[in-house]
């Protein structure tokens, strides 16, 4: 079965698009619609409080960190800081995703081509 040649640009267009259409959905979901989630206490903290324990958890090393609690420290606007918060938590999950792909492309690249994978 041979791969025609003119299907290809057609294919990296289509795969450049849906990339890009994930990332613009993942920017609008992290920005905009985060603004709306509920402020109600997750599962967990719930439990804590009914069962009368909440008070008894300390706060992560990180409680104090520019991004702690899904809000950027300093901004007054709730939306605001919460959304943008959002939108650099996707931007860091780019960048480490893309680095670990980058990491793993390059080390498959140095593997010799006799080499059965598994087999180094």
């Amino acid at each position: 079965m041979s791969v025609d040649a003119t299907s290809r640009p057609q294919s990296r267009r289509t795969t450049r698009s849906v990339l890009i259409g994930g990332l613009l959905l993942a920017f609008l979901l992290a920005g905009f619609v985060s603004g709306y989630a509920s402020g109600a206490p997750d599962g967990l903290e719930k439990v804590a409080g009914d069962q009368g324990f909440l008070e008894s958890g300390r706060d992560s090393g990180f409680a104090g960190s520019p991004l702690a609690d899904y809000a950027v420290r300093g901004i007054d606007d709730e939306r605001l800081a919460g959304g943008l918060a959002g939108v650099i938590g996707v931007l860091l999950t780019l960048a480490v995703g893309t680095l670990l792909f980058w990491a793993v492309t390059r080390l498959a690249r140095r593997r010799p081509a006799s080499a059965p994978p598994g087999r180094e």
